[in-house]
C-alpha cells in the first residue's frame, strides 16, 4: 500500500485493509485480534470489526503530515 492510499483511508478500514497495510495476511490479522494481540485498535461492531485508521497510521509510523 503506498503512502498516498495509506493517507485517503476513511476514519476505519476493514480488518483485509489494514491486514493489507501491515504486509500481513487476513487470516493473519483476524488471528491476531482473537489473541488480543492484533497492533492497532480493533472496533468492535456486532460480529463485524473495523480498525481505527488513526491507531493504524501510528503503528506504521505515518502522520498525516507526511503528505506535504
Amino acid at each position: 500500500m503506498t503512502m498516498a492510499e495509506l493517507l485517503a483511508l476513511p476514519p476505519a478500514v476493514s480488518v483485509s485493509t489494514a491486514a493489507r497495510a501491515l504486509g500481513i495476511g487476513k487470516d493473519k490479522a483476524y488471528e491476531l485480534i482473537k489473541a488480543g494481540r492484533f497492533p492497532a485498535q480493533v472496533i468492535p461492531l456486532g460480529a463485524t470489526r473495523r480498525v481505527a485508521t488513526a491507531s493504524l497510521w501510528g503503528t506504521l509510523g505515518v502522520h498525516p503530515s507526511d503528505s506535504r
